[in-house]
């Protein structure tokens, strides 16, 4: 803004994967929408990257089976923010299985004429409240909003001094991308920044010298 306070212009969304913590898509959407508003723009570019990544496993290994499932996103695990009852139903459409919590609703609710909503919403309650369901609920406040601390608590991405919604979006794939390339250098390396790296180097310095010191004294 002009006194140079900032206000919020528009929000992220990442769609993650729960068995790596990769981050699969990221969107950005306007404030004003609501979350169940913009559901279907994330879940379309995942849907979207794990298509191109089936293409690309397809090319590279041609005669061995894909690692990753042709069918594409088949589980969709969120906060009780997106939930509704339309978007539940859209879900069951897409034949996405859906593990979304409920609000507390105040009072009983109404489903006349609404049996098909209310036919997923059943059995999207019934998914959450299992032990599967729980069980992803659980992996997604771990891994999802870890990659939202390290990208905009630590990452400094909470407030964005750019013009347009395109400036800023290049700038977060940026951020979403050095957050990926960390889980892949903490795989190869067992460190996944800088200060990480720097930190086992001096571990292993110390013990190399403990260890000299014991062969010294030892004689």
């Amino acid at each position: 803004m002009k006194d140079g306070r900032t206000h919020l212009a528009h929000k992220a969304e990442h769609a993650v994967d729960l068995d790596t913590g990769a981050v699969v898509a990221v969107t950005l959407q306007a404030a004003d929408k609501g979350d169940t508003t913009t559901l279907d723009e994330t879940l379309c570019e995942a849907g979207m990257a794990v298509a191109e990544l089936v293409g690309r496993e397809t090319e590279l290994r041609p005669g061995d089976e894909s690692r990753v499932n042709v069918s594409g996103i088949e589980e969709l695990v969120t906060d009780k923010g997106y939930h509704s009852g339309a978007v539940v139903q859209r879900m069951k459409s897409y034949e996405v299985r859906s593990y979304i919590p409920e609000k507390q609703q105040k009072g009983r609710r109404h489903w006349q004429d609404k049996a098909e909503e209310q036919r997923a919403v059943y059995q999207n309650r019934r998914r959450v409240r299992g032990r599967y369901g729980r069980s992803l609920l659980r992996r997604r406040g771990e891994l999802v909003e870890r990659s939202f601390a390290h990208c905009y608590e630590t990452g400094g991405m909470r407030r964005c001094h750019l013009r347009g919604r395109e400036n800023i979006l290049k700038r977060q794939l940026i951020h979403v991308g050095a957050f990926n390339l960390s889980l892949v250098l903490r795989n190869l390396l067992g460190a996944g920044t800088p200060r990480e790296c720097n930190n086992r180097a001096g571990r292993l310095i110390l013990r190399l010298f403990w260890w000299l010191t014991c062969l010294v004294s030892d004689r």
